[in-house]
């Protein structure tokens, strides 16, 4: 088949002509179909979606075990939501009449499934609070504001109304990551248009690599929406926002170096198939070995016994595939067909003699100059430098939050315990449950009373309030003199007390006392499950760290011989890994300083390392990938160290695009105000710069080039150039 010099095809038509159009129509055709189908599930990620901490904790955990109780003993499996109403002054026998009516009202309030408690006045007679039960199945944010709507309504005036509890901070939960859909995809993607047009300076070109990330996303999500539907995978918030950034950040990624490759091979093909064809050749291994490193690292996350770590790794892993396979498939396709005017008006022309120069001049060429007259010098200075940011790493803490500081900026669950906590004991509204056996009844309450950290105790009984107060002396508290006491309801020999903490339930001093009440109990001999607010976040810090001690070195092991089997070498992989994790103890470093002192956060989740660990070894690997397979391609043509700054020169562009554009995405995670996200979203995008501007442009190559061929150890690859 003859070619105008434009690189288009003649007039000519042949069965093999035709096959050259259908096919990439074809790929088209289906991944616009995908995108067409899965595009309304952005709206409907909610419906299959659970931000309830017990969820995601393991099943022998004392809070998971207690929770499946819970509901057996009040008949309800709702979300109980603490409503405080406050006043200036102390309250008057008619605004207290008025407010017991308003909060009997409720029950008839959408999202509020029966009737609550009755309104408890403070000590200090100027507050209110009462349990308001949501329908665990409604929408819990709406529900909330709706209780909050009608309570400002009907209060009489001078009176302020607070909605917090556990049903409360769903809510704010609920309204922070209400923007995933929209703000965050929004920022995102007009994130990368704007670098792509930078990079690219064309217009068509940017549209179709943003097209390919858009397209994988949207496929992605709608396979995670069904199997999240069916039972298979668990969907959060949090896992939602990352699985966005990481197909955005990752097709977009894997799209430039494709772009880069088809760009090189249109000036020595004059046929489009045929440079199509040599770029796949050139991308393949590259963008296949990349992603499959960062799904090895992904999957590592599943052996993690918090659901929360587990459930993210085959989600994101997912995604990257859906990524690899779009730039592979989809936009091989569109540029096929679009050929050389996708590039407009920088449009590559057929050039076999530039076809495999690099140009001498230019930032790369003068970069490979520098480091190649004193490469030792340069990645001592630079390892320096990395291992000063790592001495800031001692300030990081990450043992957890408090619950309340979760959702960073506004928070009226935030307000709400604050005013609970100013009227009635700290831990009102979110009491630790302790299940134990009838026998032990009288015990585990005398254990529980002796706590300097336990304001009261009642037991779950038929009464009208639901429970009956436990004292030394037993069950007592209700009727007068002769009255009988309540009995306890008893579940399959088993009974439970509630426990009202003295001190906020999200509060260190909280986490302590129930520590402490496990230890007592556990020494006393008695039979008793802790659960609760307090002990879900005991149990989901402890069960993150054991998981943060065993993910991090098997994740090292597995990309570690991943690269072995990648270069055919042993020094090779060791050293991309250990430059690589020297730009995350940096990273993290000089984070933990950011987070304290101009941030000021009150610390963060003992997963953020994790994350962090994950995500930046992976996707800081995926660059190391990138150079140093042209860099083993350059060197058994040029030798080991001519090889080592040609790769650097052909690959520094468009990796140094790369990464810009996942630190970009990454960064766009900040615009969501969840406090581990934003944590996330900082690390990431730091990490990603420092590796593509220190790690990736002068640390690693200029080790390499010191150490010069016997970099392929054991494997002799590259000739030697004296």
């Amino acid at each position: 088949m003859d070619n105008d010099p434009s690189g288009h095809r003649s007039a000519s038509r042949t069965p093999r002509s035709w096959l050259r159009v259908l096919v990439p129509a074809l790929l088209i055709l289906i991944w616009l179909a995908g995108a067409g189908v899965g595009g309304p599930y952005f709206g409907r990620v909610d419906e299959v979606s659970s931000n309830d901490a017990t969820a995601y904790l393991p099943r022998s955990a004392d809070a998971t075990r207690v929770q499946e109780l819970i509901g057996e003993f009040n008949d309800s499996s709702a979300i109980p939501a603490v409503v405080v109403m406050t006043s200036g002054s102390p309250l008057t026998r008619s605004q207290t009449g008025a407010l017991q009516k308003a909060v009997q009202g409720l029950a008839s309030v959408q999202g509020v499934t029966g009737q609550g408690s009755p309104a408890i006045p403070s000590k200090d007679g100027r507050a209110i609070q009462a349990f308001v039960p949501i329908d665990r199945d409604a929408d819990v944010g709406e529900a909330v504001d709706r209780v909050r709507d009608t309570l400002e309504r009907t209060a009489p005036e001078g009176i302020e109304v607070f909605v917090t509890g556990p049903a409360g901070f769903t809510a704010d939960l609920l309204e922070a990551f209400s923007g995933i859909d929209t703000l965050l995809l929004g920022v995102a993607l007009a994130a990368v248009l704007v670098i792509l047009l930078i990079v690219y300076r064309s217009l068509l070109l940017p549209v179709v690599v943003l097209l390919t990330g858009v397209s994988a996303l949207t496929v992605a999500l709608l396979v995670v929406w069904h199997l999240a539907r069916a039972g298979v995978l668990l969907l959060s918030g949090q896992t939602q926002g990352i699985l966005f950034i990481l197909v955005i950040g990752a097709a977009t990624d894997y799209a430039l170096l494709y772009v880069a490759r088809y760009r090189e091979a249109l000036i020595a093909e004059r046929d489009r198939w045929t440079a199509t064809v040599d770029a796949l050749k050139g991308s393949v291994r590259p963008i296949v070995a990349s992603g499959g490193t960062v799904i090895a690292g992904l999957l590592c996350l599943m052996l993690s016994e918090l659901k929360s770590n587990s459930t993210l790794g085959p989600v994101t892993s997912i995604g990257i595939v859906f990524a690899m396979l779009a730039a592979l498939t989809f936009l091989p396709a569109m540029l096929l067909l679009m050929g050389r005017a996708a590039f407009w008006p920088r449009v590559p022309h057929f050039d076999p003699q530039a076809s495999g120069e690099v140009s001498p001049t230019g930032l790369w060429a003068r970069a490979g100059r520098a480091l190649s007259t004193r490469p030792r010098t340069v990645w001592v200075v630079a390892c320096v430098i990395l291992a000063v940011c790592t001495l800031g790493i001692t300030q990081l803490r990450a043992q957890g939050v408090p619950q309340s500081d979760l959702v960073l900026g506004s928070s009226q669950a935030r307000d709400g315990q604050r005013a609970l906590a100013e009227h009635f004991p700290g831990g009102s509204g979110s009491p630790a449950f302790v299940v134990t056996s009838s026998a032990d009844l009288q015990k585990v309450a005398d254990v529980l009373l002796a706590s300097s950290g336990v304001q009261s105790v009642a037991v779950s009984a038929d009464t009208p309030a639901g429970t009956a107060p436990v004292t030394r002396s037993g069950i007592g508290g209700f009727g007068g003199p002769g009255t009988p006491a309540p009995e306890p309801r008893v579940v399959d020999g088993q009974v439970l007390l509630q426990a009202t903490l003295a001190d906020a339930a999200d509060s260190d001093a909280a986490e302590q006392t129930v520590r402490d009440l496990r230890s007592e109990l556990d020494r006393g001999g008695a039979t008793a499950l802790v659960g609760g607010v307090t002990a879900t976040a005991i149990d989901t810090n402890d069960t993150s760290l054991r998981d943060r001690n065993l993910i991090i070195p098997l994740v090292l092991a597995v990309i570690l011989v991943i690269l072995m089997v990648l270069l055919r070498a042993v020094v090779a992989p060791l050293v991309l890994l250990g430059t690589t994790v020297l730009s995350f103890g940096a990273t993290m470093g000089v984070a933990a300083v950011v987070f304290n002192t101009v941030l000021d956060l009150p610390g963060a989740d003992p997963a953020v390392p994790l994350f962090g660990f994950v995500f930046l070894i992976a996707l800081g690997i995926d660059y190391n990938i990138f150079l140093m397979t042209r860099v083993r391609e350059e060197s058994g043509a040029h030798g080991t160290r001519p090889g080592i700054i040609r790769g650097l020169q052909v690959t520094g562009g468009v990796i140094t695009s790369a990464g810009l554009v996942l630190a970009a995405t990454f960064a766009a995670l900040s615009v969501i105000p969840i406090l581990f996200l934003v944590q996330i979203a900082f690390i990431v995008a730091f990490g990603v710069l420092v590796d593509t501007f220190l790690v990736r442009a002068v640390l690693l190559p200029a080790l390499c080039y010191d150490i010069g061929r016997p970099i392929w150890w054991p494997s002799h690859w590259g000739k030697e150039i004296r």
